[in-house]
């Protein structure tokens, strides 16, 4: 327990701060997870590509209002939004053929 009045300001202080970080982690959890939710949907049919993309766009801004905020590191961000672009590209990419090899 703090003791003095400084210390109980601060700790007031933090509890506010903890509510609001827990919120905003959990929605920004939340968003990248509907985009692994709709991509995997999309992937099996059930839902349209140009949905994964819009979510993928959400979730994204979220990501970034995160980073700004110091809720997350910049370099996670980086990588939580590089894994989740590649994962919708990889959707909308053709399927490579087999690889064939020339003989010379």
């Amino acid at each position: 327990m703090p003791n003095t009045d400084s210390a109980k300001r601060a700790l007031r202080k933090m509890q506010r701060r903890r509510v609001k970080n827990r919120n905003e982690r959990s929605a920004l959890r939340t968003s990248v997870k509907k985009v692994r939710v709709t991509a995997a949907a999309a992937a099996t049919g059930s839902a349209k590509i140009e949905d994964a993309k819009s979510v993928l766009q959400l979730a994204i801004k979220r990501i970034d209002q995160s980073a700004a905020k110091h809720l997350i590191h910049a370099n996670k961000a980086a990588r939580d939004k590089s894994r989740l672009t590649k994962l919708i590209n990889k959707l909308t990419a053709p399927a490579a053929p087999a690889a064939t090899t020339e003989a010379k």
